[in-house]
């Protein structure tokens, strides 16, 4: 395909979809003179750039739409039967556009209907607006401001379009014009099209990069000693670096996926008569771009069953009170990780009822079951195949296919799906996914000496349980249970479920539950080993294994095994339905009243340089971690740990305690924010709930006093001492001013990349958020364009743009200290410094100096504001 036409029919698509949304929002907003603007703008670059392409049926087509969008413009009445008539024209572009892409030509045919719609609705009502002057054949246009410096009116361009006979065309053209095209291609080149084959190549390279690193740095593990070590730590930045880059690179809005929404709800509310008004949140929000395509077609699913199911009919709204017009909401944010979209409606919500009878006819359950269960429960059952509740079956819905394969689709990306409904107040469908798909986070766990990955996503929390401890399996009617806080929690053995092994062999009653959530649904999958999380690379399942429910795919460890991905939804689904019917323990019969812990302490036990026993709030505990004593490092007389793209510093709960001198280290990891730090420990012994009370109160560092716990005399820890010794402004008034200096905005400007790079880690340290400018040009713009900044630095030295011309420019526009920065500090300069009005002077070299004056600038600032 000609690259002229490929580039043609890309931006065509995308300005379609703008307009489609555009268009919905203007019938809502029709005295919104932006969004009209916008849309024929659109309209009038699309039938342009038709005639330069010779492609006369779309260019007649988008010229009648914009003759029509022209009257609203004049001051015609925005009615729906116009707006309609425009998006149908708009969908027959498409499908010129679609038969263009296939056969590289315009498709026979004639649009004679349209056309004459869409002129005899153009001259229906007289132009409202003063009449336009013309000249020749070229409509003035009237500007809502005063064009800007190297700005073309449409004038211009129109008028530089007819006189151009094409490409080959050799016309002087004016200086505006000129400016305007190199305005143009300046922000033109900030981005480029990447076709999206080239992205998934270059994301299979950075995962089978990272399977490399995992390899090299399991080799690397085994050897004490080794000159590949500081390398390979190297390559594993650069690694993680990469795989972050090639990321955003697939990262898009979920917005781009909610485009057709409004459209579609638009359309649905007049084919149903019911009034119905969309709401979009956290368009912005980012994910995947293979994730993206996965969940667009749920979405719409799950809108139109709003649309159609939930929003009652206009009577039948006011008969109940509320207002004729229902909302249907869309909100998606971030969440640990993950996405979280929610659809909801202010509808009737689901008929519990109706759900129930349709369930006994399809032979899902029985009635006693149904007896069994909750409402939220049955509610779940809408998930099911052929499951419908509409009386009649419509174009719409009432065929019984739709949210089962919801339900499908978002099980194949790793997610999950909930409902709740309150019958007369609507209902609301929450999804979970992850970010993305290629490289995901996984704990791996072993069972009859296998292992295997599962995704984080689906963990809860770990639970070690043995038999005559607190945490123990227990039995009830032969089904294994765990007592957990103050519910049962139904379990499986991996090995059981997976047949592997001695079939003779009893299950274990030691090992470790990793306990998973599938919608509302808790249960337990016993493991006999947990080794460690790491990044897997998700490679596809063989075509012969698709058909096993417990695995979701494959992937390759670091020292080379190739190991099964396990699917939670699968096992959910294999050992009892636990998912679809949530019967759970009480589908046996013998759930139970458990006695309330409302007033016990979850506690930690450890040991740490002696055999007595130590406890700490298991509340403050982030993680629990063993990690290869190799990796501790020693700076000075602290332990350091290189942990998750950030060096933790490691304290000794005591002089006693002592680094491992090898295998592998244990450590209670703390953390607020972004800051963590480690406590050093011998063993993890166990964690219990009790109730506790510190009897003996102690005046050692560290130790808030002692208690009796599982019938041993039991320290009980400080963490806050230990706290402050990791950082010292963890507290306090040091800590509160590192937040108030993170709301400071600093505009750091040089032009040498090696001194910004140098000081840019520096004032972030310091706890401001820094952005940073390579010329006085660029920092003046940035300043100009709105960007809130607090504070400004910058070098005097500079080519074009000095420091004293930027301090001018700064003044002239906004307030704001600033600060100069010279390699020079002779009194000649100080002196020039202070007459140009500088709020203080330091030399480059003086990092410290700097920072005073930044933060005695930041505390001026703030007793100004008070």
């Amino acid at each position: 395909m000609d690259e002229l036409l490929r580039d043609f029919l890309t931006e065509t698509h995308e300005s379609l979809d703008t307009v489609d949304v555009e268009l919905v929002r203007f019938e809502q907003e029709p005295n919104n003179a932006e969004i009209l603007a916008n849309i024929f703008r659109l309209v009038h670059t699309i039938k342009g750039t038709c005639g330069f392409l010779g492609l006369p049926r779309l260019a007649a087509l988008a010229h009648a739409a914009e003759s029509l969008m022209g009257k609203f413009r004049d001051g015609m009445p925005v009615t729906e039967n116009a707006v309609t008539l425009i998006l149908a024209t708009l969908d027959r572009i498409k499908e010129i556009l679609d038969a263009l892409e296939k056969h590289q030509s315009e498709p026979n045919g004639t649009d004679a209907d349209l056309i004459e719609r869409l002129d005899g609705m153009s001259h229906m009502v007289a132009a409202a607006a003063s009449p336009t002057h013309t000249q020749g054949s070229l409509v003035y246009q009237v500007l809502e401001r005063p064009l800007k410096p190297g700005e073309a009116s449409l004038d211009e361009l129109e008028r530089a379009f007819r006189e151009t006979p094409g490409p080959k065309a050799n016309r002087p053209t004016s200086p505006e014009i000129k400016n305007a095209v190199t305005q143009e291609s300046k922000v033109v080149g900030h981005s480029i099209r990447v076709n999206v084959d080239t992205l998934e190549h270059l994301m299979t390279m950075v995962s089978e990069l990272v399977l490399t690193r995992n390899q090299l740095m399991e080799l690397a593990r085994h050897q004490a000693e080794t000159e590949f070590k500081v390398p390979l730590q190297r390559l594993s930045h650069v690694t993680a670096e990469l795989q972050e880059g090639v990321m955003k690179t697939r990262m898009q809005p979920i917005g781009n996926a909610w485009q057709k929404l409004p459209r579609l709800v638009r359309d649905l509310s007049s084919a149903l008569g019911k009034q119905i008004e969309l709401e979009m949140h956290g368009a912005e929000t980012e994910l995947d771009r293979q994730v993206l395509e996965m969940i667009k077609d749920p979405l719409t699913h799950m809108v139109r069953n709003s649309a159609d199911h939930g929003i009652e009919m206009p009577g039948e709204r006011r008969a109940r009170g509320k207002p004729e017009r229902a909302t249907i909401r869309l909100a998606a944010r971030h969440e640990g990780g993950h996405i979280i979209v929610e659809v909801s409606d202010d509808g009737r919500g689901l008929d519990t009822a109706k759900i129930g009878a349709k369930v006994l006819a399809l032979g899902l359950a029985t009635e006693a079951d149904l007896d069994k269960m909750s409402d939220t429960q049955i509610q779940r059952f809408i998930f099911a195949a052929g499951m419908s509740t509409a009386n009649l079956v419509t174009s719409v819905s009432g065929r019984g296919v739709g949210m089962d394969v919801v339900q499908n689709n978002i099980d194949q990306i790793g997610g999950t799906i909930d409902v709740k409904s309150v019958p007369g107040q609507g209902a609301v469908f929450t999804i979970k996914i992850p970010l993305t798909l290629a490289i995901v986070s996984a704990l791996i766990v072993e069972a009859a000496g296998e292992r295997f990955a599962m995704p984080q996503v689906s963990v809860m929390e770990l639970v070690r349980v043995r038999p005559g401890r607190e945490h123990r399996i227990e039995r009830i009617k032969n089904t294994p249970v765990l007592r957990l806080r103050n519910k049962l929690l139904p379990l499986i053995h991996l090995r059981k479920l997976l047949r592997i092994g001695d079939a003779a062999e009893r299950e274990p009653e030691s090992g470790f539950v990793v306990v998973t959530q599938i919608g509302p649904e808790l249960f337990g999958i016993v493991v006999d080993r947990v080794f460690h999380t790491e990044e897997i690379v998700v490679k596809p399942m063989a075509s012969k294994l698709r058909h096993i429910q417990a695995f979701s795919g494959n992937t390759i460890l670091g020292d080379g095994a190739v190991i099964m991905i396990l699917d939670p939804n699968g096992i959910a689904a294999s050992f009892g339905s636990v998912r679809a019917t949530g019967l759970g323990i009480e589908a046996a019969g013998e759930s139970e009243e458990l006695v309330s812990t409302r007033d016990k302490t979850s506690l930690l036990i450890f040991r740490a340089g002696s055999p007595a026993q130590r406890a700490v709030p298991l509340s403050l505990v982030t993680r629990l971690e063993e990690v290869d004593v190799r990796r501790i490092e020693v700076a000075g007389d602290r332990y350091l740990l290189q942990y998750r793209g950030h060096l933790m510093p490691l304290i000794r709960p005591g002089d006693c305690v002592r680094v491992k001198e090898k295998g592998a280290q244990p450590l209670l990891v703390f953390s607020d924010g972004d800051r963590s730090m480690a406590l050093l420990v011998d063993e993890i012994v166990d964690i219990v709930e009790e109730e506790f009370e510190i009897e003996v109160t102690d005046d050692r560092p560290g130790i808030l006093g002692s208690a009796i716990v599982k019938g041993e005399a039991t320290d009980i820890v400080d963490v806050g001492h230990y706290l402050p010794i990791a950082f010292a402004d963890w507290f306090g008034g040091g800590n509160n001013r590192a937040c108030e200096r993170m709301q400071r905005h600093l505009l750091l400007v040089d032009d040498s990349a090696f001194f910004r790079n140098m000081l840019v880690p520096v004032l972030r340290a310091a706890g401001f958020s820094v952005t940073a400018a390579a010329s006085g040009f660029e920092a003046r713009d940035l300043i100009r364009s709105g960007r809130k900044f607090d504070i400004v630095v910058t070098d005097l030295d500079m080519p074009g743009m000095d420091g004293l011309a930027l301090a001018k420019a700064v003044r002239a526009d906004r307030n704001i200290p600033v600060i100069a920065l010279s390699s020079m500090t002779t009194p000649e300069m100080i002196e020039r410094v202070r007459r140009a009005g500088f709020n203080d002077f330091v030399a480059k070299f003086d990092r410290q100096g700097l920072i005073a004056a930044i933060k005695e600038q930041a505390d001026a600032a703030t007793s100004r504001a008070a």
